[in-house]
């Protein structure tokens, strides 16, 4: 769980460098030309950032850990795919924002994007092979998958519609199940925003407008949303009776959700501020608070005034 934790700064460090050094625009502005400074210091800053997290990962959370050969690790029943989520969300992200930075860079449009857009699944690798040396883990081919759809995710959609039409996005509502177990679920807001996955929803906002034609009324910036979670586990298989301390653990069911609602596309809110159409492409990956519908085997349908 703590790797998923330096994971996700790692990720938070690397979004804001991204966005601390350009202006969002849309990338049809873009010109093709390769801009020779800003291209070396793209490459330099990906190099040593890539290096960087690589190797303070090793020495924040490999180096004490015995090491072995390199080996799989088939971990795709845990946590009811909720953190294959994760990877998935996490490599379309940073392959999200490094197609707008080659664009600012100068590369034309089907470098920048295939490249830019395989940038997660390669920032990632990292993490994975270290995992793969390690006796605890193993190299993951479920989230080796995940991260490959991710990018796949933005890449797609870049080729097909030049725009990001569906946007995996995720939110979070804080879960019952983390005091039962602290030091897997997290004993503070922050932890758990990290390792609690009955906390996190994942979802897919459609911007329904971008389907339409160009004359349509249909607001531009409001999107239908599909979400899935889990509830219930207290463990990542399936709920232990008994912590390590020796004490009785809830039985609780362990079941799926899903959730229909609506949501906004903040890319699509006009305005004539750089800096603020900067932030909202930065926070465009957050589920805004909508009224949501919910289905799961256990409460059947249950509606949310608003659902976060």
């Amino acid at each position: 769980m703590l790797k998923r934790l330096l994971f996700s700064l790692v990720l938070f460090l690397h979004i804001g460098n991204v966005n601390a050094q350009h202006t969002q625009f849309e990338w049809k502005t873009y010109s093709d030309t390769i801009r020779n400074g800003r291209a070396i210091g793209l490459g330099a800053g990906s190099a040593a950032l890539w290096v960087g997290s690589v190797v303070g990962l090793n020495e924040l959370w490999y180096a004490n850990e015995e090491r072995g050969k390199f080996r799989f690790f088939d971990d795709n029943r845990e946590w009811m795919q909720m953190d294959k989520a994760g990877h998935f969300l996490a490599s379309y992200a940073i392959g999200y924002y490094y197609i707008d930075m080659m664009r600012w860079a100068g590369y034309n449009r089907e470098t920048s994007i295939w490249a830019g857009g395989f940038m997660g699944s390669f920032y990632l690798a990292g993490i994975e092979i270290l995992d793969g040396f390690s006796p605890q883990w193993g190299f993951s081919l479920g989230d080796f998958t995940a991260n490959t759809c991710g990018s796949f995710a933005v890449i797609l959609q870049e080729l097909a519609w030049n725009e990001q039409r569906i946007s995996p996005k995720i939110s979070y509502s804080n879960s019952r199940y983390a005091q039962y177990r602290p030091n897997l679920l997290g004993s503070s807001l922050g932890e758990r925003l990290m390792k609690d996955y009955n906390a996190q929803t994942y979802w897919f906002s459609v911007n329904i407008h971008s389907f339409l034609n160009d004359e349509s009324k249909f607001p531009r910036w409001l999107n239908f949303a599909i979400g899935f979670g889990a509830d219930g586990m207290i463990g990542g298989l399936d709920n232990p009776a008994f912590d390590t301390d020796g004490n009785s653990l809830p039985q609780t069911p362990r079941f799926r959700q899903f959730y229909l609602s609506l949501d906004v596309d903040l890319t699509k809110v006009r305005t004539k501020k750089k800096w603020l159409r900067t932030i909202f492409k930065a926070v465009n990956l957050i589920k805004l608070p909508f009224p949501t519908v919910e289905f799961n085997p256990v409460h059947k349908v249950k509606f949310h005034p608003v659902y976060f």
